[in-house]
């Protein structure tokens, strides 16, 4: 079993920035990917970004490109995602994730963990 907690959500207006965190434990070492993963009210859960273990692959959404980052201190378990210039279609629960790495890691289903999610709200 891996266990997530997010941290870092906030309120925060748009162009502004936050830094999102999520802290593992447990079997760690079964997962080869930590991703991170979002669902605004009314819609569906979608990908943001995947790391793998190593940090040295990368994976994000169009739709956050350019101004998202994932990264991950493997010392600390941690994975964060430093998002810059936010804005209000941003706004949503992030949920951090562990699973598998490789082609569907954008997937839902290639992720077996989940934590309970941190809400980001973007004012205009």
């Amino acid at each position: 079993q891996v266990q997530l907690v997010e941290s870092g959500g906030g309120l925060v207006q748009a162009g502004g920035s936050l830094e999102l965190s999520c802290a593992a434990s447990g079997r760690t070492g079964s997962s080869t990917a930590m991703a991170w993963f979002r669902q605004a009210p009314g819609k569906e859960r979608e990908f943001v970004a995947a790391i793998n273990w190593s940090g040295s692959n990368t994976y994000y959404a169009d739709s956050v490109k350019g101004r998202f980052a994932i990264s991950r201190y493997n010392a600390k378990n941690t994975v964060y995602l430093q998002m810059n210039s936010l804005k209000p279609e941003d706004t949503a629960v992030y949920y951090c994730a562990a699973g598998g790495w490789g082609p569907s890691v954008s997937s839902y289903y290639a992720m077996d963990y989940w934590g309970k999610g941190t809400l980001v709200t973007v004012s205009s």
